[in-house]
């Protein structure tokens, strides 16, 4: 089903852009179709809304489709523009913004004739926000077909984000923020990933890199870096 102009006006909107000498895609619209090959840049959108906003009829539909009317609600986009197969950190700043107040759901989004998007993931209620996330990308010959959230448990629950949620997801108490007062800085983060092949067909690793390095500890992959600065 192909997916409608998405009204970017009457959203609040973040776009953080980088663009490369080895860019070969010059689509920028997350709601727009394109076919990538490896170091492109590539467009997509996050959209924070209610749960049930992305669903019309019981059918989830992309944040592009108008049907939604997520211009008409308390919704924010933010849009990204990653380098394909590049592990990415992005950042959420939630400084002015409260994700509980748009109803505390997330979907990841892009294209117009397949409209991939995400299933809507939860970031905050009123007690506690998830601040960290892995966003993997997948690719069919250079078309973007799926985004998926990566859910890793609760085993790396710190002190910082002390709270586990639905046993799948570590939380930050929301009074801990430095937004109500507290210490913690609860910018959302949200590492990304690509899988599959670019349009020339070659394969696209870095989900791979991720699995990797979740097989240390925290502590291992701080001891490891230190190590290679200091020669050891």
């Amino acid at each position: 089903m192909a997916a409608n102009r998405i009204t970017f006006s009457a959203m609040i909107i973040t776009m953080v852009f980088g663009v490369h000498s080895t860019d070969t895609n010059t689509v920028f619209n997350p709601c727009s179709d394109t076919k990538v090959q490896r170091w492109d840049g590539f467009t997509f959108g996050l959209a924070f809304s209610s749960k049930d906003s992305f669903f019309s009829d019981q059918i989830q539909l992309s944040p592009c489709d108008s049907r939604l009317s997520l211009g008409r609600t308390n919704a924010r986009l933010s849009v990204f523009r990653p380098k394909v197969d590049e592990l990415t950190y992005l950042t959420v700043n939630t400084s002015d913004f409260d994700p509980a107040k748009t109803s505390g759901y997330m979907v990841a989004f892009a294209g117009r004739q397949y409209a991939a998007r995400s299933i809507p993931t939860l970031v905050a209620d009123k007690s506690n926000i998830i601040t960290s996330f892995t966003l993997v990308l997948e690719f069919q010959e250079g078309i973007l077909v799926n985004l998926y959230w990566k859910k890793f448990g609760c085993k790396s629950c710190g002190e910082r984000s002390g709270v586990c949620l639905n046993n799948q997801e570590c939380a930050t108490p929301v009074n801990k923020c430095k937004t109500n007062g507290g210490s913690v800085d609860c910018n959302i983060s949200i590492q990304l990933a690509f899988s599959g092949t670019d349009k020339t067909l070659e394969a696209l690793n870095s989900w791979y890199e991720v699995e990797k390095l979740r097989q240390y500890s925290l502590a291992d992959l701080y001891q490891n870096i230190n190590d290679l600065v200091i020669g050891k």
